[in-house]
C-alpha cells in the first residue's frame, strides 16, 4: 500500500506541483490543507504517514502547526517546505521536530529524496 501524504501550503500551485511529483513517485495524497489550523485538523482526521508543510502561511504558520501535530502524535513525520532566505525558520522548524526540509522552487528528485529518506528512518530508531 502506498504511503499517504498530507500536503500543506497556502499556494495552490505549490500543492499541484508537489502532488504531481509525489504521485509520479508512487505516493498517495491523503489530503490537502491551506492553513496551519486546517493542517492540524486534517492530520487528526486522516492520520497520514507524512506531512509536507509550508513554513510561512497566514494565520497559524507552519512551525506552530508542526508543534501542534507533534503534540497529537510525537512520531509524526513532517517535512518543511521553505523558500530561499528562510534559514532561521528552517532551523526553528528542525528544533520543533521537522525531520527534513525541501526548498522552493521544487526539484522533483530532491523532493522524492527527502520523502524516501523520511520513510527509510523511523522515529524509534536508536541512531537518530
Amino acid at each position: 500500500m502506498a504511503k499517504r501524504i498530507l500536503l500543506v501550503d497556502d499556494a495552490n500551485i505549490i500543492k499541484l506541483m508537489l502532488r504531481k511529483i509525489l504521485v509520479e513517485g508512487g505516493y498517495e495524497i491523503a489530503g490537502e490543507a491551506s492553513t496551519g489550523e486546517e493542517a492540524v485538523k486534517k492530520y487528526q482526521e486522516l492520520r497520514p504517514d507524512l506531512v509536507t508543510m509550508d513554513i510561512t502561511m497566514n494565520g497559524m504558520g507552519g512551525i506552530n502547526a508542526l508543534k501542534a501535530i507533534r503534540k497529537i502524535d510525537p512520531n509524526a513525520k513532517v517535512i518543511m517546505c521553505s523558500a530561499m532566505g528562510q534559514k532561521y525558520l528552517v532551523m526553528e522548524a528542525v528544533k520543533a521536530g521537522a525531520i527534513n526540509f525541501i526548498m522552493k522552487p521544487f526539484e522533483a528528485d530532491k523532493v522524492l529524496e527527502a520523502v524516501d529518506k523520511a520513510f527509510a528512518t523511523s522515529p524509534e530508531s536508536p541512531d537518530q
